[in-house]
């Protein structure tokens, strides 16, 4: 992720919107330490964090075709570390690191859908025991509450998702709808101090065109440059919460960061998670207080390593609170002066090889201008010499390499402990696979695990797959040369069976919702999508039977429930129908079609006022431009 952070005592971000871009750094130049910085303690705290932001990618960083002046506003008036890096290419990971202070051992959360362990305590805690009002506004479900961050946030951790047009819980939710929740937030707090951690999921794939006023669609350009049109996105949600902490008589402390970067291609990966080249662990960090604060310099440039975990020992000193019990460092000392940064090793991980596909974990560490990634075959990088990773020294430098590997090993072995708690319920489970996480194929057994780096073109076919980025032939064709290879992937069975029914191939897509669900893919999905087919075939007994063994896979999933209350009214069952979309709305009250249905099987009971009234808040939940208004008004002018 990118991360910006603005340190108390430099300038405060100007409220005009300058859009020329910051000087890029040279890498390896020594900046002037410029003059002494005295802090002042803030009155508040903002983390904003932008999901696959690659630090490179932002105009303060030396992207020349950036579109981010908040951020590069961010960078100019406040601290801009050039070499910041994420403990883990993966959402829930990094930002436990970043909320914690701790690397990936010591929290927990190894891989997207594994519980923050209870016995930790975030920044969160630590400042709503201070008194300060707490609040969380998240972007996508990998950090939904049930993986132990809402701790601490006393005062609200918003992370509902949306529902699609099937009525399925979305797994992402635009930045401008977390950005105005948090907004209405911070005014509400009035004068009492705050700590807001903002989660905005642009630029995650899949990556849409800018729709803005002036801006590009998507049409047939490339994913980079897609990519940029949605940071650009996020960036302008990051102007709206600069402009909102201007207008306050306070001074806010402001930390803009990243989980993790983006792959297009190097080392052969497309996305994240699989490897831990910088290409997905550099992220921007920018520090710069934002309102009433004192003078100073700023547009300062560290050049020195740091790490995510170095946020939460770096607030606690600004605040002038005791050093927390942390793996990270303050950095409250290098933004004085770059000069005084000390020598450290700076670990990292991705065990979503290991996790999702039953491959080995990859551990990194970096010192001393060399990183060490200990694999089946371990790799050495001189950075310095090459930046890109792309020279492993490894065979000349053996005793270097095994005294590196050895460090690592003290940190964290290759294996979990075998009572890791890996998304143990069937819901999660099925999102975060939505998601390209979680394989469902059994692990090797352990000392015969490949080397991610042997299958990586597999894992570029899935990551296609999972970024959005095939349709129609495109996919099919993907989808089934995956399935031929990996053919216990009920994720990718489940994905090629949707892509056929799509095509409206029902005798061509039902192999691949059985051959998910005997896999045991632990969805409903695969059954939703057999029963459609059943039901479109005239089985509507087939397709309730289906649908109740879904039950038993998701017990109380709204659209397993309205699917079945169709059915019994197709089968002229109102009254079975009325008890099963009951049940669905109770749980997800905007499943309009449920409510369509609903009111439809009032009317063939003859309960005209009962379908004139479903029929009635159905109108008025529904978009004033829906084109499904004209048929609700039709059956209400019936029933009245």
């Amino acid at each position: 992720m990118l991360a910006a952070i603005v340190v108390l005592g430099v300038a405060c971000v100007p409220a005009c919107r300058d859009t020329t871009p910051a000087p890029a750094t040279v890498p390896g130049h020594a900046e002037a330490p410029g003059p002494p910085i005295t802090p002042r303690v803030p009155d508040n705290v903002v983390i904003i964090s932008i999901d696959t932001l690659r630090a490179d990618r932002v105009g303060a960083y030396g992207w020349t075709r950036a579109r981010t002046p908040a951020l590069d506003a961010l960078a100019r008036a406040g601290t801009r570390f050039e070499r910041a890096y994420a403990t883990a290419p993966i959402t829930l990971t990094s930002h436990a690191s970043l909320l914690t202070g701790r690397y990936p051992p010591g929290h927990g959360a190894r891989h997207n859908g594994m519980r923050v362990s209870g016995e930790v305590r975030t920044l969160a805690h630590i400042l709503a025991a201070r008194g300060m009002a707490t609040g969380a506004f998240i972007g996508a479900f990998p950090l939904d509450r049930r993986f132990g961050l809402a701790g601490g946030f006393a005062d609200g951790y918003s992370d509902t998702m949306p529902r699609d047009d099937r009525g399925r819980a979305r797994n992402e939710r635009p930045g401008r709808v977390v950005m105005d929740e948090a907004l209405a937030w911070l005014a509400a707090r009035g004068t009492r101090p705050f700590f807001a951690w903002i989660h905005l999921f642009e630029p995650h794939a899949p990556y849409e065109g800018d729709s803005s006023p002036g801006g590009v669609g998507a049409g047939a350009r490339s994913a980079s440059d897609r990519y940029d049109d949605e940071v650009a996105r996020a960036d302008r949600e990051v102007q709206r919460l600069i402009d909102a902490l201007q207008a306050r008589n306070d001074t806010t402390l402001v930390v803009a960061t990243a989980d993790h970067g983006e792959s297009f291609g190097e080392h052969g990966e497309i996305g994240h998670s699989l490897f831990v080249y910088d290409t997905t662990l550099r992220v921007p960090l920018i520090v710069a207080a934002v309102g009433r604060a004192s003078g100073g310099a700023g547009g300062r440039i560290v050049q020195a390593p740091v790490s995510l975990v170095d946020v939460v020992p770096t607030i606690h000193e600004l605040l002038a609170l005791p050093p927390p019990d942390a793996d990270g460092t303050s950095l409250v000392a290098v933004m004085a002066d770059p000069a005084r940064a000390p020598a450290r090793a700076l670990y990292a991980e991705s065990f979503a090889p290991l996790i999702d596909f039953g491959w080995s974990a990859l551990r990194s560490l970096r010192v001393d201008g060399q990183k060490a990634i200990a694999a089946p075959t371990p790799e050495l990088f001189d950075l310095a010499a090459d930046p890109g990773e792309s020279t492993n020294i490894a065979a000349t430098n053996a005793a270097r390499l095994q005294a590196l590997v050895q460090r690592i090993e003290r940190l964290s072995p290759a294996e979990l402990p075998r009572n890791a708690p890996v998304a143990q319920d069937a819901e999660a489970r099925a999102r975060l696979q939505a998601l390209g996480y979680v394989a469902t194929a059994p692990a090797p057994a352990q000392g015969t695990r490949p080397d991610p780096k042997d299958r990586r073109d597999l894992a570029a076919r899935i990551a296609a797959v999972t970024s959005g980025e095939l349709t129609g032939v495109a996919l099919r064709d993907a989808l089934t040369r995956i399935v031929h290879e990996d053919p216990r992937n009920a994720q990718m069975q489940m994905r090629l069976g949707f892509a056929w029914l799509e095509a409206g191939d029902c005798p061509a897509a039902m192999p691949h919702f059985r051959a998910a669900i005997d896999a045991q893919l632990p969805s409903a999905d695969p059954y939703l999508g057999l029963a459609e087919c059943e039901g479109a075939a005239g089985r509507a007994a087939a397709a309730l039977a289906t649908l109740g063994r879904a039950m038993t896979v998701e017990p109380g999933n709204p659209v397993v429930l309205a699917n079945a209350g169709i059915l019994e009214l197709a089968r002229n069952e109102p009254a079975r129908a009325i008890t099963r979309l009951d049940a669905a709305l109770a749980i997800a009250p905007d499943l309009h079609v449920a409510r369509f249905t609903l009111a439809r099987a009032h009317g063939r009971l003859g309960h005209r006022a009962d379908a004139a009234r479903e029929a009635t808040e159905l109108l008025r939940r529904l978009p004033r431009d829906a084109p499904q208004r004209a048929e609700v008004q039709r059956l209400l002018d019936a029933v009245r």
